[in-house]
């Protein structure tokens, strides 16, 4: 009882009473224990109701700390208090530190509080009967008001915690054993920071009390239960948390339970999908009143359906339409005018459903009632037109109109007519309604229709108005034409011309469907034919093979007999042939090395030559090389004077040079002059004079070369006329602004489609470029790449992935050039080496496929065992993987395929200089520009691209297919082993993974081990893509600009052929 009161949670049991004789050792505890303390034994004979002579040692400990922190108390020093409370003899709970002061308080006005009440209670009893704890505060009395204490300070921190709208704060104040608060669950912290601190707005003070709490956290607990029960669609959990007493709902009917859970995980589910993931009490609540008057509207809308069943099976039309009436119904749109029509339709809808559920008692429920209702609201209206249409019809036709026919037709009945039949129309309408007229014929003004089939409408054609009731005495019209009629007669000319019309405007497709039938009839006779020829094939064979035998016999005995009469002859003949073809096999031979004396000589200049640079390898090479060497470049250390004079006249015109360029400048200027004034002097344009003296100024041509000039063709692009000159010049001008301006051409290579662009670069492209001959023309080339490259990503690149998943002309074409005859050593130079060692590696295998590996496991121990294997042969990968040896052998794979890729790396990473300058530099382009075009692009996502280009466009193929790229040198006949090429795929793989920082994922699951390695040499391949676009511009690297060729002794020649010209103009 004293632990529970302690804990606020019962009250606490009084001490029992009474007398036992104790030693004189034990009278004395009580005394040692309050001396420690330095108090004085009161002079109560009683502590805690028991006499001070019979405590124990444990008891008078407890009881003496207990009187010491009612005198730190009553002294009024909260530390002093505090450091008695901290006692361990006073056995007190969650004593804080920080309230000391509070304790201080409390503990005082309590102490003051109870001397108070004990004086007025025990004013006339002695001292020996009184206890000493009717004035000091027992030890449960303490700790009540500790525990009063920590409550109040941590219903504080939960309102501040709720005001400062911090929901973890909020959940672990809420928490804490000190606030003696329901159980709180911890995964919906958002949802008692919420409601909390809407009710502690909505508190007068803005604060909320320990019971306000209790009550809240105790119903938001339950609400969250049930909301997560509504999360699972626990039927039963849910009817359980709604029958509750904690969470305390209105209006709970039992009988309603599950109408309720359905409903509420339907206004869960819906506000979920709105992203609302709690559902309040309030809307709980909410939900629960709305199913309450639903099945109250439910129960009220059948007793009217009831009403409305009764009234239809009674017939009369007023109390049906009482009955539709009623508010409970809820019916919509009910006419009273239309009361009849509607006793009609509800009675035959009603005999129907009894009919099709074999059922006599079978009622109409709401929504059949009121799919009748509006049924026959429909049927009303279509009557009320459709009568309109006839009466309008019918009034035109008497009047001779024609003109409303059309519009009548369209607007009333609905029809799909054409203008050009309108007079086809009144005609035949007329001609209908005059056989029907009859003299002396007494009608009314009435127009009886049947709606459905079933019911009958009258409408007046005089007051325009309708019925479903037969008026009285009505007497329809039958002279005139009825709905049916007039519909049947417009449809059938309507029908007549689009008939005419289709007649007419598929004459054409007409005669062709005559002309094949004609045609097949042909063609039938013809197979029939054909068929019987081949039937007789046999006998015509038989027929044919003994005529062309009897044939080839008799020319063979004719042939046999001449040879047999001239022996002689043929011998010598055939000497004669023999003699022959002997001369001219000698003949061959010889002029075969006469035809090919370029080829000996060259034969004999190349081991003469590889004999000199073997000399002279050893000469550079070896440590002491022999006598004869040093003899044949000895005369490499002479210095001679005309080798001081050599290098004086190369300063002398290196100086010389810039002088006489704008010199020789002119001096072309007047040779062009002179050459068009000879032509002229051809032609008789001008007096030999003026060339001569021409001639006198440049003293540049002799008498002889001035004939030779004049003897020249006339014919051909440099014919000596002023068109041919012109035509000359411009496309001088056209190819060299094609050269030295890429615009052009980079605009032409992007709109160039795919299937023509590599025909486009080998006619025009590297022709006019001279595939890269020299240094001039490389620059330009890739200046002309460069442009093309920049212009394709800002017109045609919407993704940075595009230049990874498409197949960009400018990559084509560099990838190609550089991979090609210019960059085909290169790349040899690069990969060969170790793709040799890893093919000439016999003993090397990497199978990285689980199922493969289990494959062969399985016939190797067929092998070994010489026995059918019972493992199953066909497995997936998951099955192969639960095998050791193929997860061992598998282990093996990688770490040979890891060894063996680091090979590749490093040849890779060392050669880096050795790559292509051109590969580097559009490198460098294609990285600067996706930047430019996506500056919000990281670096790693530039690097990828870049990396695609330099290794998977680049190196990969060449290291998956070695002998398609020249990498290495296959024999004739020769081919790659199928585990070499798997290996190399293997590695090839491993990089481009690498290379693209892809892991292994998915299908490739049991390579994940690898994952580590691939970010790892990720950064290797990082760090080389960076120092690969690290590059000079062309302008450095091969010392050309824009000026260059100004300054040039020679012009820039280009070998083109007439073809490629054409072939230039025609892209």
């Amino acid at each position: 009882s004293l632990y529970l009161f302690k804990l606020g949670l019962a009250p606490q049991i009084q001490d029992l009473l009474g007398k036992v004789d104790f030693t004189e050792e034990e009278i004395s505890n009580m005394r040692k224990e309050l001396e420690k303390y330095g108090i004085q034994m009161p002079s109560f004979s009683k502590i805690g109701g028991i006499l001070a002579s019979e405590l124990s040692v444990d008891e008078a400990a407890l009881h003496a700390a207990v009187i010491a922190i009612n005198e730190a108390v009553e002294k009024g020093i909260a530390e002093q208090t505090m450091v008695t409370l901290r006692n361990p003899n006073a056995m007190l709970l969650n004593v804080d530190e920080e309230l000391a002061q509070d304790y201080q308080n409390e503990l005082f006005d309590a102490k003051r509080k109870k001397e108070s009440n004990a004086r007025l209670k025990n004013g006339t009893i002695s001292d020996e009967e009184r206890d000493v704890y009717e004035e000091l505060l027992t030890q449960a009395e303490i700790q009540g008001n500790i525990n009063k204490i920590n409550k109040l300070i941590a219903v504080d921190n939960i309102n501040t915690a709720i005001r400062n709208c911090d929901p973890s704060k909020t959940l672990v104040a809420l928490m804490k054993p000190e606030a003696q608060l329901p159980v709180v669950h911890s995964f919906a912290a958002a949802v008692y920071q919420t409601e909390l601190f809407n009710l502690q707005q909505q508190n007068a003070v803005n604060y909320l009390a320990h019971d306000e709490l209790s009550i809240a956290v105790e119903m938001l607990s339950a609400v969250v239960l049930l909301n997560q029960t509504l999360e699972n669609k626990d039927i039963l959990m849910i009817k359980k948390h709604l029958k509750d007493p904690c969470i305390g709902f209105n209006n709970l009917e039992e009988e309603n339970l599950q109408r309720y859970a359905d409903t509420l995980l339907s206004i869960k589910s819906e506000a979920s999908s709105q992203g609302q993931d709690y559902l309040s009490w309030n809307d709980i609540q909410n939900c629960i009143d709305m199913v309450n008057m639903q099945i109250q509207e439910e129960s009220e809308r059948i007793i009217a359906i009831g009403h409305i069943n009764e009234a239809v099976d009674q017939g009369n039309p007023e109390k049906t339409l009482e009955a539709l009436l009623l508010p409970t119904a809820k019916l919509q749109d009910v006419r009273p005018a239309n009361a009849r029509h509607y006793q009609d339709v509800l009675h035959h809808a009603k005999a129907q459903k009894c009919k099709e559920s074999q059922d006599e008692s079978a009622l109409l429920w709401l929504d059949e009632i009121q799919r009748g209702i509006n049924d026959s609201n429909n049927n009303i209206k279509e009557a009320a037109i459709l009568a309109a249409g006839i009466s309008m019809i019918n009034k035109s036709l008497e009047k001779g109109d024609s003109q409303p026919i059309l519009m009548i037709l369209q607007s009333r009945f609905g029809l799909r007519v054409i203008p050009e039949c309108t007079e086809a129309y009144f005609r035949n309408l007329s001609e209908a309604k005059n056989m029907k007229t009859t003299e002396g014929s007494s009608e009314g003004p009435w127009i009886k229709l049947v709606m459905k089939g079933m019911y009958d409408y009258y409408y007046n054609v005089e007051t325009e108005e309708g019925t479903c009731v037969a008026p009285k005495g009505v007497v329809p019209k039958t002279s005139w034409l009825t709905g049916e009629e007039i519909q049947n007669i417009a449809g059938q000319v309507t029908a007549d011309y689009n008939r005419e019309q289709l007649w007419l405007a598929n004459e054409n497709l007409i005669v062709g469907l005559q002309a094949r039938a004609r045609g097949f009839l042909v063609r039938k006779n013809y197979q029939e034919r054909k068929a019987y020829l081949q039937n007789q094939e046999p006998s015509a064979i038989k027929i044919q093979a003994f005529w062309k035998g009897f044939k080839q016999r008799k020319s063979y005995v004719d042939r046999l007999k001449v040879l047999q009469g001239n022996v002689a002859a043929i011998v010598k003949i055939q000497s004669w042939v023999k003699m022959w073809l002997a001369r001219r096999a000698y003949r061959k031979r010889l002029q075969y090395f006469k035809d090919h004396n370029d080829q000996i000589v060259k034969i004999q200049a190349f081991l003469r030559a590889n004999k000199a640079r073997e000399d002279y390898r050893t000469l550079i090479g070896a440590e002491n090389p022999p006598l004869t060497v040093l003899r044949k470049f000895a005369y490499l250390l002479d210095q001679s004077d005309l080798d001081f004079q050599e290098e004086l006249e190369v300063t002398r015109l290196r100086e010389e040079v810039v002088t006489k360029i704008r010199s020789n400048q002119q001096l072309e200027k007047d040779l062009n002059l002179m050459d068009i004034k000879i032509g002229l002097l051809v032609k008789n344009r001008i007096t030999l004079q003026d060339v001569v003296l021409h001639n006198k100024k440049l003293n540049k041509k002799s008498k002889s070369q001035l004939e030779e000039m004049v003897m020249v063709d006339k014919q051909g692009i440099k014919g000596l006329s002023k068109e041919r000159r012109k035509k000359l010049e411009a496309y001088q001008h056209l190819f060299y602004l094609l050269q030295t301006n890429p615009t052009y051409l980079a605009k032409l290579i992007f709109q160039m489609p795919q299937n023509k662009s590599t025909k486009f670069m080998d006619t025009v492209i590297f022709t006019l470029y001279n595939y890269a001959s020299n240094q001039r023309e490389e620059y330009l080339l890739l200046k002309l790449f460069k442009t093309a490259l920049e212009e394709e990503i800002t017109s045609k690149v919407d993704q940075i992935q595009d230049i990874v998943t498409g197949n960009p002309t400018v990559i084509k074409m560099v990838v190609s050039f550089n991979r090609g005859a210019r960059g085909q050593n290169t790349l040899r130079q690069l990969l060969a080496p170790v793709v040799k060692e890893i093919m000439e590696d016999k003993s090397l295998i990497i199978n990285t496929s689980p199922v493969d590996v289990y494959k062969a496991w399985v016939n190797q121990l067929e092998m070994q065992t010489g026995e059918a294997s019972k493992l199953p042969y066909d497995v997936t990968t998951e099955q192969a993987l639960t095998h050791t040896e193929v997860v061992n052998k598998l282990e093996l794979s990688i770490q040979s395929l890891r060894a063996v890729t680091d090979k590749v790396l490093t040849s890779i990473f060392s050669s880096l200089n050795m790559m292509p300058y051109g590969m580097r530099y559009i490198a460098k382009v294609l990285k600067s520009s996706l930047h430019e075009k996506f500056p919000d692009a990281t670096e790693d996502e530039l690097l990828k691209i870049v990396g695609n280009l330099l290794y998977y466009r680049y190196m990969n193929p060449a290291i998956v297919a070695p002998d398609g790229f020249d990498i290495i040198d296959i024999t004739a006949g020769g081919q790659i082993h199928p585990d070499q090429r798997r290996n190399l795929g293997c590695v090839a793989k491993v990089l481009q993974h690498a290379a693209s920082n892809k892991l292994f994922e998915g299908e490739s699951e049991h390579l994940s081990s690898m994952n580590t390695y691939l970010s790892q040499t990720y950064q290797k391949f990082r760090n080389f893509f960076q120092a690969a676009c690290d590059v000079p511009e062309p302008e450095e690297k091969f010392n050309i600009d824009e000026y260059s060729d100004m300054v040039t002794l020679s012009k820039p020649i280009i070998y083109i052929s007439i073809e490629e010209i054409i072939n230039t103009h025609s892209v």
